[in-house]
């Protein structure tokens, strides 16, 4: 094995079975994705220039906004390019690079819906010590110890695949570097990265997700014992719910997609890891301005200022 020399470059295959038609997904994608970048840079800067949205929840929703727009920038530019010029060649380094981001994004995505349960949890079930808990020195102890867990799982992850050899094939079906994606063209034993991937996914997905229902257990059990404030502490806490059930569902989806890929055509499975890192940057900013009051009359607050300015 140590003779046969292991491929330093590779080939993003994903939607080759549409043929010809491949570059007419440069439309759908570039729309989605020049949405994503308009929704979440507007949403932060409104929350930046407001100073009556400095408050600790609308911070970590600046915070998700940013992360969605970060997420497809590393990504889509890249695939747009692919789709119209037929650029599909990524160097080992590349794809490494562009792995850990991806991973490293998603992990605080994930994390990010862990502070908004914890600020809904203190908002609710300790109103009168809101502000003592949220303040930044306590704050730090929430959020130091997951941002050190995110950092060494993504690196580990990292380091673990840039150590394999390729040797035996170097077409990703997908439109970008995924883990398992490249893990899967790794001659020789991959069980210790097929361990770490499982490692990842506890660590992060299902410990965040527990950490989340337990607070909403627990805030739900709060509501029903404050029956007169339980429908207002309901309806600050719907927006959250909805992101992190889509979130949720579309990881889901997404995993089984990898678990039943024998049953599913390739494009539909790349359509899904796609959705993954693309559709949260589209869909979080709508619901967020819909559900939350401050943020959707911002903008109109904006324009008839400018307005009234112009008249002047």
């Amino acid at each position: 094995m140590d003779n046969v020399s292991s491929h330093k470059h590779f080939i993003l295959n994903g939607f080759s079975e549409l043929g010809a038609l491949r570059p007419v997904l440069f439309i759908p994608f570039s729309i989605m994705f020049i949405v994503s970048l308009f929704a979440n840079s507007l949403l932060i800067y409104i929350i930046i220039s407001q100073r009556s949205l400095h408050s600790p929840m609308y911070i970590l929703i600046a915070g998700m906004a940013f992360v969605d727009l970060s997420l497809p920038v590393f990504i889509v530019p890249n695939m747009l390019l692919s789709f119209l010029f037929d650029w599909r060649e990524i160097s080992l380094i590349g794809c490494l690079v562009q792995m850990n981001f991806i991973h490293l994004a998603g992990s605080f995505q994930s994390t990010l819906l862990v502070w908004m349960a914890l600020d809904r949890y203190f908002a609710i079930c300790q109103p009168l010590y809101y502000h003592e808990r949220m303040a930044l020195p306590r704050f730090l102890k929430f959020v130091i110890p997951l941002v050190i867990r995110n950092v060494f799982i993504v690196l580990l992850v990292g380091a673990l695949a840039g150590k394999l050899s390729f040797c035996l094939r170097n077409m990703i079906n997908n439109c970008f570097c995924e883990h398992m994606a490249l893990v899967e063209l790794a001659c020789g034993s991959t069980a210790i990265n097929s361990l770490v991937g499982l490692m990842f996914l506890f660590l992060v997905i299902v410990v965040d997700f527990l950490i989340i229902t337990t607070s909403y257990i627990i805030i739900f059990s709060s509501m029903l014992r404050s029956r007169t404030s339980g429908v207002k502490a309901l309806h600050t806490c719907v927006t959250h719910l909805v992101i992190v059930s889509t979130s949720l569902t579309i990881v889901l989806i997404t995993s089984l997609s990898y678990r039943i890929r024998n049953y599913l055509p390739a494009s539909i499975q790349v359509f899904l890891t796609i959705m993954k890192s693309l559709f949260p940057g589209c869909f979080n900013p709508i619901i967020y301005g819909i559900r939350t009051k401050e943020i959707r009359q911002m903008p109109f607050d904006f324009i008839s200022q400018k307005c009234k300015f112009s008249y002047i």
